[in-house]
């Protein structure tokens, strides 16, 4: 596989260019590129025709796509959070546990 050094730089997050989710699938993004460029064609709109294929560039790179995503998240957040979307859940057990555990010692 290439690697493409020369993807352009946006000033908005290409998933909103073109109107699709951080998790969406190559297809998608391939869909919902095509539906935009119907939209605005060059002919047309020479400067939303150029944003839209230059987040299409990004967004079609699987290596730029993954290093947008570790970019575009909130770096206070915890790294799961990249993982997995959906609700943690924790389970608290109380003091009790930790309590016996000391008391063993």
């Amino acid at each position: 596989m290439k690697e493409n050094y020369n993807l352009p730089v946006l000033d908005e997050n290409p998933q909103t260019i073109i109107g699709v989710t951080p998790d969406a699938t190559p297809e998608e993004i391939r869909a919902a590129y095509l539906d935009k460029i119907k939209e605005y064609p060059p002919e047309k709109f020479p400067a939303e025709f150029e944003r839209v294929r230059d987040a299409y560039a990004i967004l079609s790179d699987a290596r730029y796509r993954s290093r947008l995503m570790l970019q575009m998240t909130n770096p206070e957040a915890p790294l799961e959070t990249l993982i997995d979307h959906q609700k943690q859940t924790r389970h608290f057990v109380g003091s009790e546990a930790w309590l016996a555990a000391m008391r063993e010692r």
